[in-house]
């Protein structure tokens, strides 16, 4: 376990994770919620997560991160403005969930930090089936970059790891749902 997982295993716990009934994005039912954001846009959290993120991509050969907005945004940025004290520095980008419209009518947003055929990671805050991921996957693909690494806080372990495995995805999560509460001492 990395040597900052304890602390942030005690923030996600405390801000990101309640036990209840709720409906997921997948249209899933569920006995607790995961909601990343509350730690990812944290002071701390966000040094938690982009120091975590920084290390698992140490030797993943990408030129940046992103992912789907809005559950991906505060991750992004965390690693961007972490790698850039940290070296190397990753520039990031944020797929959009419907393009634009107008303007570029693009996707995917910070395009302009990356060149056709660069390797990227996408990062995730939780994955349950992977279908955002997937979603993440084929717009970055189309726009000329390569999935090199894929990233997320927490693993619910409801079959996204292996969904994405399936695409030829591994999917490299900071906890599962049982190592963070065995984390947090639950």
């Amino acid at each position: 376990m990395h040597e900052l997982a304890k602390p942030l295993a005690a923030l996600l716990l405390e801000l990101s994770y309640m036990e209840g009934e709720f409906t997921l994005t997948s249209g899933r039912k569920s006995s607790y919620y995961f909601d990343g954001k509350q730690t990812a846009l944290h002071p701390e959290g966000a040094w938690l997560i982009g120091n975590i993120f920084c290390d698992m991509l140490q030797d993943a050969d990408v030129k940046g991160v992103g992912g789907m907005t809005l559950g991906a945004d505060p991750l992004v940025s965390a690693v961007t403005v972490v790698s850039h004290i940290r070296k190397p520095p990753l520039p990031g980008f944020i797929i959009r969930k419907k393009a634009k419209g107008h303007g570029s009518n693009q996707f995917i947003e910070g395009m302009k930090n990356f060149s056709p055929g660069d390797r990227v990671a996408l990062l995730e805050d939780v994955v349950t089936t992977g279908g955002t991921l997937a979603t993440s996957i084929q717009r970055v693909e189309d726009a000329g970059l390569v999935v090199a690494k894929v990233l997320c806080v927490l693993d619910r372990e409801e079959g996204g790891s292996e969904n994405l495995a399936e695409l030829g995805y591994p999917l490299h999560s900071i906890f599962t749902r049982s190592s963070l509460l065995a984390a947090g001492g639950r």
